[in-house]
C-alpha cells in the first residue's frame, strides 16, 4: 500500500492544491465581506448554501470525464480520449448556460427563505452574479477533468493558483473600492468571482489548443472531434449519478445552513465560518479521491483488479490519516480560526463551539469522499447514489432537525446530524468498494 500511495500522491497534490484554491475563492470573499459587517457575512453564507446544490450538480456532470479518459488511456485508445474531450466540452457549454440562466432568473428567491430581511435583500444580486459564474466554471472544470484524466494534473493547479491571486486582487478592489474601482461590497465579491472564472476557462482552453502535451489529441481531431451519442451516454451515465451524489451531500449542508438561519443572523454567521473551515479541509480529501479514482480507472481499464484494490486501500488509509490531522487541528485552533472571518466576539465564540463538531466528522468526511471516487473509478455510481441519499436525507437531516428543535440543541443539533450522516455514508461506500473488488 505504501508503494501505491507513493505513486498516487504525485498525482494527488496538484489536484489537492487546485481544489484548495477553488475553495479559497469563497474564503477570501467571506473574509473580506465579513470585514464590512456581519449582515454581509450572513448574506454571503446564505448564497453559498443556496447555490451549493446547483453548483455541485454542474460540477458532477463533468466528473465522469477524468475516469473515462483514464480508462481509455489504460486501454491505449487516444481517439476515444479525444472524442471524450469534444463531447464533454459541449456538454458543459450547454448545461452551464442553462444552469446559469435559471439561477439568474431565480435570484429573487433569496428574500423568501425566512432569513433576516436585510440579509435576504443583500443576497439577491450576489446570488444572481454567482449563478452566472457557474457557466465559465463548468467549462473550466470539464477541460481540467480531461487534462487530469491524462494525468497532467499540474496544469489545472497552476491556473487555479494564479486565478486565486487574481480573485483576491479583484475582491480587494471591488469590495472596498480600492484603486479607483467602485465600492460594491458583497456584489463586488460576485463580480470578482465571475471575471476570474472566465479567465480560468479561457486559459485552460488555450493550453489544450496550443500546448505540446495535447498534440496527440489535436492530431486526431478530424476523426475524433464529432458528436457521439454513445460518448454522451457514457458521460451522462457517470455524470448524472455523480451530480446527484454531490447534490445530496451539498443539499444536506445547504438545508442545514438555511435551517440554522432560522435561529438568527449571528448563528448563521457562526455556522458559515465553521462550515468554511470544514469545506476547506474537505477539498483536500476530494483531491486525494480524484487521484485515487484516476489511478483506479487506469488499472480497471487494464483489467488489473488486484492493483485496483491496492490503490483503493492505500488511498483510503491516507484519507483517514489526513482526517485525523484535520480533526486535531480544528480542536486546537477552534478559538483562533473564527477570528480570520469576523471581528464580532459573539460570532467568534459560537463558531468556536461548532468547530468541535466539525472536528468530529473530519475522518468520516474524508473517507466517504474517497469511497465515492474509488467506486466511480470502477464505474459503480448507481448504488453509491442510493447510499448517499440514505445517509444524508434519511439519517443526517432528520436527526439534526430533531436534536436542534425537539431537544433544543440549536445549531449543535444540526451539526450532530451531519456527523451521523457522514459516518454512515463512509461506512456504506467503502464497504461496497472492498466487497466488489474482493
Amino acid at each position: 500500500m505504501l508503494t501505491e500511495l507513493k505513486r498516487t500522491l504525485p498525482l494527488a497534490y496538484p489536484l489537492i492544491l487546485s481544489n484548495l484554491t477553488q475553495m479559497a475563492f469563497g474564503l477570501i470573499d467571506t473574509a473580506m465581506v465579513g470585514a464590512v459587517n456581519h449582515y454581509q457575512l450572513a448574506a454571503a453564507g446564505l448564497v453559498v448554501n443556496a447555490i451549493a446544490i446547483p453548483q455541485v450538480v454542474g460540477m458532477g456532470l463533468g466528473m465522469g470525464m477524468a475516469p473515462l479518459v483514464a480508462m481509455a488511456q489504460g486501454q491505449n485508445k487516444p481517439q476515444q480520449s479525444a472524442n471524450l474531450l469534444y463531447n464533454g466540452f459541449w456538454l458543459s457549454v450547454v448545461a452551464g448556460a442553462v444552469l446559469a440562466l435559471v439561477l439568474w432568473q431565480c435570484r429573487g428567491l433569496m428574500t423568501l427563505l425566512g432569513q433576516d430581511v436585510v440579509v435576504g435583500k443583500l443576497a439577491v444580486s450576489y446570488f444572481g452574479i454567482m449563478g452566472l459564474s457557474l457557466f465559465p466554471m463548468m467549462i473550466f472544470l470539464s477541460l481540467k477533468q480531461f487534462a487530469d484524466g491524462l494525468q497532467h494534473t499540474k496544469i489545472g493547479m497552476v491556473i487555479s493558483i494564479v486565478a486565486l491571486a487574481v480573485n483576491a486582487l479583484l475582491c480587494w478592489m471591488l469590495i472596498f473600492g480600492n484603486w479607483g474601482a467602485p465600492r460594491l461590497e458583497l456584489e463586488g465579491a460576485g463580480w470578482a468571482t465571475l471575471i476570474t472564472r472566465v479567465l480560468q476557462a479561457v486559459a485552460m482552453a488555450a493550453i489544450i489548443w496550443k500546448h505540446q502535451l495535447f498534440a496527440p489529441v489535436r492530431a486526431c481531431r478530424r476523426v475524433a472531434w464529432h458528436f457521439s451519442r454513445q460518448t454522451q451516454r457514457q458521460l451522462l451515465q457517470m455524470g448524472i449519478p455523480s451530480s446527484l451524489q454531490y447534490a445530496m451531500e451539498a443539499g444536506a449542508f445547504s438545508v442545514s445552513g438555511i435551517i440554522i438561519g432560522w435561529l438568527g443572523a449571528t448563528t448563521q454567521a457562526a455556522h458559515q465560518i465553521a462550515l468554511n473551515c470544514a469545506s476547506f479541509t474537505f477539498m483536500a480529501a476530494v483531491g486525494l479521491s480524484l487521484a485515487g479514482s484516476i489511478r483506479v480507472s487506469h488499472a480497471f481499464g487494464q483489467q488489473n483488479l488486484n492493483l485496483v484494490r491496492r490503490i483503493g486501500s492505500s488511498t483510503l488509509w491516507a484519507g483517514l490519516g489526513y482526517g485525523l490531522v484535520c480533526a486535531v487541528g480544528f480542536v486546537l485552533l477552534r478559538h483562533q480560526l473564527p477570528l480570520l472571518f469576523t471581528t464580532s466576539p459573539e460570532v467568534a465564540t459560537m463558531a468556536a463551539g461548532l468547530m468541535l463538531f466539525a472536528a468530529l466528522f473530519q475522518m468520516s468526511d474524508a473517507s466517504q469522499a474517497i469511497g465515492v471516487g474509488l467506486l466511480r473509478g470502477v464505474k459503480d455510481v448507481k448504488r453509491p447514489t442510493l447510499y448517499v441519499a440514505l445517509a444524508y436525507w434519511v439519517v443526517g437531516i432528520p436527526v439534526g432537525y430533531a436534536l436542534a428543535f425537539k431537544l433544543q440543541w440549536g445549531a449543535a443539533g444540526i451539526w450532530m446530524g451531519l456527523v451521523a450522516g457522514l459516518t454512515m455514508s463512509s461506512l456504506l461506500l467503502n464497504h461496497r468498494f472492498f466487497r466488489i473488488t474482493k
